[in-house]
């Protein structure tokens, strides 16, 4: 009878993993907002609103939903990705998560239609 080999015989180690998100390392401010800018950077409509969303969370839902008078079922469909948000929708939450829009040149290279 052939020998079995250590690896085949000692059980295999489960290992847990869970799902990555990014709302878990949103803790302050400064870490929202470099978030944010970043997917502001990207000009994808839904990536835009799935990083206003993941920020949302990461702040939570209930507060910012008293922070900007918008129902929670309300902010969860504002940022869906299939979503058009209000500009005064975004200035609210963006208000309530402590981060502010801010205008700056674009560069001849990032330059859009």
């Amino acid at each position: 009878m052939p020998k079995r080999s250590q690896a085949s015989s000692k059980q295999s180690a489960k290992v847990r993993v869970t799902k990555f998100d990014a709302a878990d390392y949103l803790k302050t401010p400064t870490a929202i907002a470099a978030y944010l800018t970043e997917a502001f950077e990207t000009n994808d409509h839904a990536y835009i609103c799935n990083a206003l969303d993941t920020a949302a969370r990461a702040k939570g839902m209930g507060d910012i939903s008293k922070a900007t008078g918008l129902s929670r079922e309300s902010l969860y469909k504002t940022f869906k990705e299939t979503a058009k948000p209000e500009f005064e929708t975004v200035r609210k939450v963006m208000n309530s998560l402590g981060v502010k829009l801010v205008a700056e040149p674009i560069d001849d290279k990032q330059k859009v239609a």
